[in-house]
């Protein structure tokens, strides 16, 4: 079994955090960018910010001589951690509610188990860890509420849904196949994806959108807020989690985005709390426990 430690249990609460409070600077952002132009300009900023400091701690990436066998798969996991996700979430948010993709969102973790579990030594799927999974989502689901799956009318609606799945798989098997990549340099490989991912989503933004129009001093300073934190952070803090504690544990996170966003869309934007929050976050901390019952066990006896 994976070894879960203190820090992993930090990180992962981090990464909630970050990203549940990300949609509303993206909502702040939107007003000022085009959807595909937003993702390119945190994605770029983002790389740009992790080459240097990568380039200052000397280019390190893998720490042992590799061939050219493991390229393929660092390609595919800069590609499916952020540009290829964005993009199709991007355009698929156009025709479904935003209900249906938080769901598609909280849908990675019961994603990753299957993989993981023929991929990833020691990250086998048993019945205790794929009932906590799905308790956590049935909560997430009950906290959301009618919108989850409640149709919009547009035509491109089914589309649009399996856009937003495609973007959950996308972050399922990136984060599988980054853990099967060798041991690297975590900076190295934080940067290396994001430039990746740059490089595609800059190419697509052009392609779909064209050249992009001047913001507003407002509107940059956001987008050099979603560069920094929730994209070169926390996708720093990603690339510890997956190499430390493995996917299926790091896919917790995607079961407290939602929380996160609803807590804090009612403290600062006074949106009014659910009904459903308590019963919905009893339920995901549930699932938690249960499937990282081991973990738990672990992380108390040391205290």
């Amino acid at each position: 079994m994976t070894e879960i430690t203190g820090k992993d249990w930090i990180m992962v609460g981090a990464l909630g955090l970050i990203w549940g409070a990300t949609f509303l600077v993206i909502e702040v952002a939107l007003t000022g960018i085009t959807p595909f132009w937003l993702a390119a300009a945190r994605i770029t900023f983002a790389a740009g910010v992790m080459v240097i400091v990568w380039g200052l701690r000397g280019w390190k990436l893998f720490l042992q001589p590799q061939d050219n066998s493991h390229v393929f798969r660092l390609v595919l996991v800069g590609a499916l951690s952020s540009a290829v996700p964005f993009m199709l979430l991007s355009w698929g948010q156009q025709y479904v509610t935003s209900g249906f993709a938080g769901v598609s969102m909280a849908g990675v973790a019961l994603m990753v188990l299957p993989q993981a579990h023929f991929l990833v030594p020691g990250e086998r799927m048993t019945l205790r860890r794929v009932a906590g999974f799905v308790i956590g989502f049935i909560g997430v689901v009950i906290l959301i509420g009618g919108q989850a799956f409640e149709s919009t009318g547009e035509s491109l609606e089914p589309l649009g849904r399996l856009a937003c799945l495609g973007a959950a798989a996308c972050y399922a098997v990136s984060s599988v196949q980054m853990r099967m990549l060798p041991p690297a340099d975590p900076i190295g490989l934080n940067a290396v994806t994001l430039l990746i991912g740059a490089v595609i989503v800059v190419a697509a933004a052009a392609g779909v959108e064209g050249v992009p129009s001047s913001v507003d001093t407002k509107t940059l300073a956001v987008l050099l807020f979603l560069g920094l934190v929730p994209t070169a952070g926390a996708s720093l803090l990603r690339v510890l989690l997956i190499r430390s504690a493995g996917p299926v544990f790091m896919s917790l996170v995607n079961y407290q985005v939602p929380v996160w966003s609803v807590v804090l869309g009612a403290l600062v934007l006074a949106e009014p709390l659910p009904s459903s929050l308590l019963l919905a976050l009893a339920l995901i901390l549930c699932g938690v426990a249960l499937s990282q019952a081991a973990a738990l066990r672990r992380l108390f006896r040391r205290m």
